[in-house]
């Protein structure tokens, strides 16, 4: 007994003494600070350095930003079947440039990967994937991946989010273009697997087509590596555990979350965690088997956008959650995962909400978020410095 009192007050002397290590660390208390702002609703935001990134503007241009000088470069060449050629768009149109990334050879092939709305005058638009060099703030030497055609006047539910896998492929989400569920045909559009939308599909990054996708169907568009999705915008990488996470827009309620699956069926327009919009609209009875279940859904309106896994280590309370950006209500949520199954979800920054595109990490592992706004800005979201 009398040596564990002595232990104990070594250990209690230690603690109160000068060079003592304490034995805890107070926790970073999160803030946002705007690093750039002025930009036209930005969506994606992909870092060729810690301090300059290319984001695209949904209603204006790619542009090249310095983060330190918060300057911006429109980047010349891009596409001229862009819809509404500069990106302009009315009111409750969704379209626009869409997701941008680095080829993970960048620093010796200078490509990148865009999605955008193409338009086809008189005719429509659709969901491109495109891939080009970037050269002199220029894009050369540009090559098409996927066109989800058909061409249609329907405004709404692009995707257009893209990741790559550990496998080197490249992901593409594609969505189903409706609004209310009485438009679709007979074999909804997410469950024809000769229609391009309401899918998940992969690419090699030289834009052919893996051997090894799945032979979801006969006749099955070759591409195609899940269906039965109504609206995709973000797709991100679990760096744990090398799978890819999607977000998915709901109707009346329905937002998800959900894991890829190699052929999976996520089940839109027959299976939705929420309600259909067309309330005399009743879609065909799928086997429950067949129908991959979400790993999360919300009981409330979300649109969850552009997720992101952070792995820094500025927030280690926050190290290795999940990160789900939402455009109703300006939510930001965070994920605690086991593995790939999340055991907890908090609301951040409730007092300080904005509608937000996309959450991404630097190269040096800061966060940044996208607001979508007509004054969009890059917000960083750091630790609270102390104040004397």
């Amino acid at each position: 007994m009398r040596y564990l009192l002595s232990l104990l007050s070594i250990f209690f002397l230690n603690c109160i003494t000068k060079d003592a290590t304490p034995v805890f660390k107070p926790v970073p208390i999160p803030v946002k600070e705007v690093v750039v702002e002025d930009l036209n609703k930005p969506w994606s935001i992909a870092f060729l350095s810690e301090e300059i990134a290319l984001v695209s503007e949904k209603n204006g241009d790619l542009v090249k930003v310095n983060l330190t000088y918060q300057t911006k470069t429109s980047i010349k060449g891009f596409p001229s079947d862009l819809k509404d050629s500069i990106g302009a768009v009315d009111f409750g149109d969704n379209a626009g440039i869409f997701d941008v990334l680095i080829d993970p050879n960048y620093n010796q092939n200078k490509r990148i990967f865009i999605a955008y709305a193409a338009e086809k005058p008189n005719i429509g638009s659709t969901t491109k994937f495109i891939s080009a060099r970037l050269a002199n703030d220029s894009l050369t030497d540009i090559q098409t991946i996927l066109v989800a055609a058909p061409f249609t006047q329907d405004n709404f539910h692009y995707g257009g989010g893209m990741a790559i896998g550990t496998d080197q492929k490249l992901y593409l989400t594609v969505g189903e273009r409706l609004y209310w569920e009485n438009d679709e045909p007979t074999t909804p559009i997410a469950q024809d697997l000769n229609d391009p939308r309401g899918k998940m599909h992969r690419f090699n990054l030289d834009g052919s087509i893996p051997k090894d996708n799945p032979l979801i169907g006969k006749g099955a568009i070759a591409s195609i590596y899940a269906y039965g999705i109504r609206n995709a915008q973000g797709i991100a990488l679990n760096p744990s555990t090398q799978s890819l996470w999607f977000t998915e827009h709901g109707t009346i309620q329905g937002d998800e979350l959900n894991l890829l699956q190699s052929g999976g069926n996520y089940g839109w327009p027959s299976r939705t965690t929420g309600k259909l919009r067309s309330k005399t609209y009743k879609p065909p009875v799928l086997a429950d088997s067949s129908v991959v279940e979400p790993v999360w859904y919300w009981q409330h309106t979300v649109a969850p956008t552009g997720l992101c896994f952070y792995t820094g280590t500025t927030f280690p309370q926050w190290t290795n959650s999940l990160f789900v950006p939402g455009l109703s209500r300006g939510s930001l949520w965070r994920f605690k995962l086991d593995e790939d199954v999340p055991i907890s979800a908090e609301e951040l920054f409730l007092d300080s909400r904005a509608r937000s595109r996309k959450i991404a990490q630097s190269p040096a592992g800061k966060l940044y978020l996208l607001t979508d706004e007509e004054n969009g800005k890059i917000i960083e979201i750091k630790p609270k410095t102390n104040e004397l």
